[in-house]
């Protein structure tokens, strides 16, 4: 009996230390077009066998068969498609691609470029794709970084993002602000609103009002947060996106600001992540902004999840969601709630395991609603970013009836590719930790 447990555990802590999970090459890079980055991934709701991925700039890669076999598309509108691919799925299996615009077709040589956010939408689980629905366009500013959410019923969505003056312009008078609009279907999308008190500047870096992440509750409420000079915001509607607060809720701190320097990547950002437990647990309502910052020095990034159970009025203490003890770094983290049974998923890059660039894949876990946290490697290998090559701006992750998809990009020799890998709940380690390591 003895020899079994002494198995049994060795066998568990290799399970817990090395890639066990099989990883799935979703894009690589192809002469002639945009190296593949910045991936967001979507299950569909009605269809759980139906995963589909968006791409910078212009691919869709999905599957049929719970990603036994991908098939790529490459998305087309009269609007240009020009990355930061936002994806999402309603309740009725109704499939949307938010992302930038190029209509011209010439990038950042024209003045159109980044003029509105596109979204397309699939009412056939991907295999075809409206021309898509302008939202904001109102030239000469620039629009960035969009971020959608739907009513877990109703269906009804929102969309958040940065509208720049000039985006990346020096002139101090230059602004940045957190604009929100709204549809009932996905199509005839409402005027834009300002959510945000503070502007930020045009520059995209810490003094910029970005990362805007909105959810909906199944009670109608909306609610969105970003970073901007150091700090967290946060801002609510009750009446569904007609009415919000008259002041910003100052929620936490980001010390250093939410672009941080990581070694061997060309850049990276901290920007905030919201979520919110629509499920039928007892922890229904809970709210979790996750984040990166250096609090803890420029050579420790690490992940931070902040809770509310009040609607936003009061937020936890920061909790350290990596739980190493070494002075390494962890970013570009994102999260996950599955409505189903209320689990929480975050997946992010960490370099615990090296003293050099090489980088992992980590996904964190709760099934306590956040209290406490198990984290288990998912890539099968490191890797070594490039610094003089683009990396992209996020990962993403979508989780849904105990399935688990986390999307991320690697590189290799300079050469980026897009990943994932496809988690059933009963694949991972059981929870055997409730308090995290603290840092030595």
């Amino acid at each position: 009996m003895r020899k079994f447990f002494i198995i049994f555990f060795f066998a568990l802590l290799s399970f817990c230390s090395f890639g066990q999970f099989k990883n799935i090459k979703l894009a690589e890079e192809v002469e002639g077009r945009y190296p593949p980055v910045e991936p967001s991934i979507a299950i569909n709701r009605s269809n759980p066998q139906n995963i589909v991925a968006g791409i910078v700039l212009d691919r869709m890669v999905s599957t049929d068969d719970g990603g036994v076999t991908w098939k790529e598309k490459k998305l087309e509108s009269p609007y240009g498609v020009y990355g930061d691919p936002a994806l999402i799925s309603n309740s009725k299996g109704n499939l949307f691609y938010f992302h930038l615009a190029d209509p011209s077709g010439k990038g950042q040589s024209d003045t159109a470029w980044l003029d509105r956010i596109v979204c397309q939408q699939s009412v056939d689980e991907g295999n075809s794709w409206s021309d898509g629905e302008s939202i904001g366009n109102n030239p000469p500013a620039d629009q960035d970084k969009p971020w959608p959410a739907v009513h877990p019923k109703k269906n009804f969505m929102c969309v958040t993002w940065t509208q720049f003056d000039k985006y990346g312009s020096k002139d101090p008078n230059c602004q940045s602000n957190i604009l929100f609009s709204k549809s009932l279907n996905g199509s005839h999308w409402s005027k834009p609103v300002q959510l945000n008190e503070s502007p930020g500047d045009c520059l995209d870096d810490d003094f910029t009002a970005e990362g805007a992440s909105p959810v909906i509750g199944f009670d109608g409420k909306i609610y969105v947060a970003w970073a901007n000079r150091g700090n967290l915001y946060f801002d609510r509607s009750y009446d569904e996106g007609k009415n919000w607060l008259k002041s910003d809720l100052l929620i936490g701190k980001q010390q250093g600001g939410w672009t941080l320097d990581i070694p061997g990547v060309q850049r990276s950002n901290g920007l905030p992540v919201l979520a919110l437990d629509n499920s039928t647990t007892r922890f229904k309502g809970t709210l979790y902004l996750l984040y990166s910052d250096q609090k803890n020095g420029i050579d420790d990034t690490d992940i931070w999840l902040m809770r509310s159970r009040n609607r936003g009025d009061y937020w936890s203490k920061p909790l350290r969601i990596n739980k190493d003890s070494t002075r390494t770094h962890q970013f570009l983290p994102w999260i996950s709630v599955d409505q189903t049974n209320g689990h929480v998923y975050i997946v992010y890059y960490d370099r615990r395991n090296y003293n050099d660039d090489r980088t992992d894949v980590y996904l964190s876990y709760s099934v306590d609603g956040g209290n406490t946290f198990e984290e288990v490697k998912i890539s099968e290998n490191a890797f070594v970013p490039d610094a003089t090559k683009f990396f992209g701006d996020y990962t993403n992750i979508d989780a849904h009836d105990g399935i688990i998809v986390p999307i991320w990009t690697r590189m290799d020799d300079g050469r980026t590719s897009v990943w994932t890998c496809i988690i059933k709940e009963s694949m991972l380690p059981i929870m055997s930790s409730k308090v995290a390591t603290k840092k030595k």
